[in-house]
């Protein structure tokens, strides 16, 4: 691990002027994720997980408090690409097969035709997508669409993916799959992941580390190591060690309630 956090936040406040007076989206956020964690924002909806995800992005701006993104500033970590960004939707566009949706960024980067085809066969490859090149958006179940839109996030290797309740929308039990399919992808890649989620059992599942943020104005209320496996079977969700979490997690989200 490097001796600078991937990603810090220290003293982060993002207050909105808004016609009906200012909303405090984010309060007082000290938070340092390390190269290669795999860390999970859970909160009740309007706490804040997203914007956090968006500041990362540099596509919010932060009132105030200082931010560092792959040791530089957010806006110089996005005009760098040091991040790839996965949606709550998928986001393919219609027109384009499954192919040119993930060559997208590359074309726009100015990568090679030949560079462009290894990458997308790559990336396909590792979300277990390959032969789905040619097939259009349209032609993919949603959780298909889903893993092609994270191939596309991955395409040109960014150090650190954000991923903002990528699988809230699917069913259980391709989200079941799908958490498995991304676990493997993470130990594949080394990426420093920033993942949201309401799932309380999907967060516990995936990560390395649980950030639990109260309503807004949204503040850490908890932040839990996990001591799980890096080996993770779906049973492990049966263990009491698992249940331990998920406890923790739960009595984290009804103390920040309870600033109301």
């Amino acid at each position: 691990m490097s001796q600078q956090p991937k990603i810090s936040a220290q003293g982060l406040n993002l207050t909105f002027q808004t016609n009906d007076g200012p909303v405090h989206a984010l309060k007082d956020v000290d938070l340092n994720i390390e190269e290669g964690e795999f860390v999970s924002f859970i909160g009740p909806s309007g706490c804040g997980k997203t914007t956090f995800l968006r500041c990362i992005a540099g596509l919010e701006t932060p009132t105030a408090g200082a931010l560092s993104v792959n040791g530089m500033t957010a806006d110089e970590a996005r005009r760098s690409r040091a991040y790839g960004y996965v949606f709550q939707h998928a986001g393919l566009y219609p027109w384009r097969t499954i192919g040119g949706n993930i060559r997208l960024p590359l074309e726009i980067m100015g990568y090679s035709k030949a560079d462009q085809s290894e990458r997308v066969a790559k990336t396909l490859e590792m979300v277990d997508l390959a032969g789905f090149e040619k097939k259009y958006p349209w032609q993919l179940s949603g959780g298909m669409q889903q893993r092609a839109s994270i191939a596309r996030a991955l395409a040109f290797d960014a150090e650190i993916l954000l991923m903002d309740e990528p699988f809230g929308a699917l069913d259980e039990i391709v989200r079941d799959h799908l958490n498995e399919q991304l676990l493997q992808l993470w130990a594949q890649t080394k990426k420093t992941i920033a993942f949201v989620t309401h799932s309380i059992p999907e967060a516990v599942y995936l990560s390395t580390k649980i950030v639990v943020m109260s309503p807004r104005p949204g503040r850490i209320t908890d932040i839990i190591d996990s001591p799980l496996p890096a080996e993770r079977p779906l049973d492990l969700r049966e263990t009491p060690e698992f249940l331990d979490i998920a406890h923790r997690v739960r009595e984290g989200l009804r103390a920040g309630h309870s600033y109301d």
